[in-house]
């Protein structure tokens, strides 16, 4: 399994989250390159991950979130979604790393991850709800007029996490 810690609020009032977790892309999905487990090939494309997705595996093997034949080597590899391990950045999280999501890796290991569109985050004090948010840049802006302040996050950064 694979685990994607992300993100770094540095606005301590919001909660922020993937906008509809079942349609999530990945960041919270939406972009990881992939390394092949076998060959070590990295894709030169950014790959998109859908939860609701759900792929055969060849040979009846069940399926996956997302199933690639390695342009290198030909091997199919997969990795799945595990929609229960989908947890929210919140307010008190900020500034550490958090394990946002886990992906179970048969042969595919994301080793980076460009964050799009797609999220969401909420005022805690105001209950403002801003949709979505997009990532592209890795900062965001906006301002809260429930709170009569500045709202925002910065310097969003990820890590893989193995176990």
């Amino acid at each position: 399994m694979m685990s994607l810690p992300t993100s770094h609020c540095s606005y301590p009032s919001l909660s922020i989250c993937p906008t509809e977790p079942t349609s999530l892309l990945i960041l919270f999905f939406p972009l990881p390159k992939m390394k092949c487990g076998n060959c070590g090939e990295i894709s030169e494309k950014w790959q998109y991950i859908r939860l609701t997705d759900n792929v055969a595996l060849k040979g009846g093997r069940g399926s996956a979130s997302m199933v690639q034949k390695c342009k290198l080597c030909s091997r199919e590899n997969s990795i799945e979604i595990l929609s229960s391990t989908i947890k929210p950045y919140n307010a008190e999280d900020n500034e550490k790393f958090k394990t946002i999501v886990e992906f179970e890796c048969r042969g595919l290991e994301p080793v980076d991850f460009q964050p799009q569109a797609g999220f969401a985050a909420e005022g805690l004090e105001s209950g403002t709800v801003f949709s979505d948010i997009n990532l592209q840049e890795k900062d965001w802006t906006d301002y809260d007029e429930k709170a009569q302040e500045s709202v925002g996050i910065y310097e969003v950064t990820h890590q893989f996490v193995k176990s």
